[in-house]
């Protein structure tokens, strides 16, 4: 297949522009949050939502889907960049992941996550929101340096020590009543967001809940730096820090480059693989709930959609960005907003650079903690109770796949959890075989 451009176009600018306002209004903390939630630079987070609304929009085989850090990778990146020794090394295998779903767009080898059961991808899903909620109770209360942030080691290890004597671990840090205010605040923002009520609001498509959450944090700690100085956030361990552009040496100082010498280690083989896997998995469900969404009742084409990740990747690893994929939540905002053609993407990635550009000193002041709500919200949608309850009534056949990939993708990594869940639903697909051969 011929890679093919698709120039952002102004026939349904009227709806288009709005839309990727919206989108960009989405995207912004969740680039923030997702790249703290990582361990990587808060500046790698916002290259990725760049390159994955200017740059995949151009080749995506969806005129509706938005790509961009994902929160499915989180846990990933966390692992890599630890065990990979450094964020350069992380970048190289972030590349040769784009260059690998090159391999896979090409072999048509992406119809192959239509076979994977429905009990391993969300046992993947829960997996990576438990990662997320653990690796985020750091920054909800103050201590921002993080439980996993000076430990190599992995998984569920990583929290014996803490839940052992969690006490120990916050007086080590100190407990900030300015931080558990504002994520107590913002927590009640985005709840209240998701009231039945609310969302049958017309504003509330418009007005974003964790927009609204993450402003409403950030004036509550300006408050406090009035009236109780004491309890404020001003460390910048505690608040954003993405460069002043106003400065000559500011784009120098946060624009990593990767690693290339790093390209001949296994591990970064391995860490590429996982992240190519991965986000075209993660991609391709995307592409599937926004065709079910589509107004127009449009099919994307998944090869080029592969394609576009592939190149949207590999420019990210080169100038410093997290993996991208299509993203379900960026997409779905982009929908309700009204978004009519690719366009809408295009603009929020725009959007999202010139706002970096000239407001980055008003971002600056944004805590620690909001981001930290905001990604404790996605890890429990990802991880609910409803999810659980769902793959138990399913009958153990789905929830003991699903148990398992979540416990080994937790415990060790995604991949091992992956393989566990698929070897499992395999023994259960030759049990029912077994049995029905031998009722005959």
């Amino acid at each position: 297949m011929k890679l093919r451009i698709s120039a952002p176009n102004l026939r349904y600018a009227s709806a288009d522009i709005p839309a990727g306002i919206v989108v960009f209004l989405v995207a912004l903390p969740l680039c923030l949050g997702i790249a703290m939630a990582s361990g990587a630079p808060l500046f790698s987070g916002i290259i990725a939502g760049i390159i994955g609304g200017v740059v995949v929009s151009l080749f995506s085989g969806s005129e509706l889907s938005v790509s961009g850090p994902a929160a499915g990778l989180v846990a990933v990146v966390a692992s890599a960049i630890i065990s990979l020794g450094s964020f350069p090394a992380f970048l190289t295998a972030v590349l040769i992941a784009g260059l690998l779903q090159f391999v896979i767009a090409i072999s048509n080898a992406g119809r192959l996550g239509q076979f994977i059961p429905h009990s391993v991808i969300k046992g993947m899903l829960a997996a990576i929101g438990i990662s997320i909620i653990l690796k985020q109770i750091p920054h909800s209360i103050g201590y921002d340096k993080g439980f996993l942030d000076e430990s190599g080691v992995e998984g569920l290890s990583n929290w014996h020590s803490m839940l052992e004597n969690p006490m120990a671990t916050i007086d080590a840090g100190g407990l900030s009543l300015g931080a558990v205010s504002i994520t107590f605040v913002c927590l009640a923002i985005m709840l209240l967001w998701e009231h039945p009520w609310v969302k049958e609001q017309r504003w509330s498509t418009i007005l974003n809940g964790t927009l609204v959450a993450v402003v409403t944090g950030t004036l509550l700690n300006q408050l406090l730096c009035t009236i109780a100085p004491e309890y404020a956030l001003t460390s910048s361990d505690h608040l954003v820090n993405l460069p002043e552009f106003s400065t000559e040496q500011g784009l120098s100082n946060f624009v990593v480059l990767p690693d290339l010498a790093a390209s001949t280690r296994v591990d970064v083989w391995y860490t590429a693989l996982t992240i190519a896997l991965i986000a075209s998995i993660e991609t391709m469900l995307s592409i599937e709930a926004v065709d079910k969404m589509d107004p127009e009742g449009r099919t994307s084409n998944v090869t080029r959609e592969l394609y576009a990740q592939g190149i949207g990747n590999t420019i990210s690893g080169f100038v410093g960005g997290l993996p991208i994929t299509s993203v379900i939540v960026r997409s779905s905002a982009n929908i309700y907003a009204g978004a009519r053609t690719r366009t809408s993407a295009f603009v929020h990635g725009v959007t999202l650079t010139l706002t970096v550009a000239f407001l980055s000193g008003l971002l600056n002041t944004i805590p620690l903690a909001c981001l930290a709500t905001v990604l404790l919200i996605v890890g429990y949608k990802l991880s609910s109770f409803q999810v659980i309850k769902g793959m138990w009534n399913g009958g153990m056949h789905q929830f003991l796949p699903f148990s398992l990939t979540l416990v080994f993708s937790v415990a060790k990594d995604i991949l091992v959890g992956v393989g566990v869940g698929l070897l499992v639903h395999a023994v259960f697909i030759l049990y029912d075989r077994y049995r029905r051969d031998s009722q005959q």
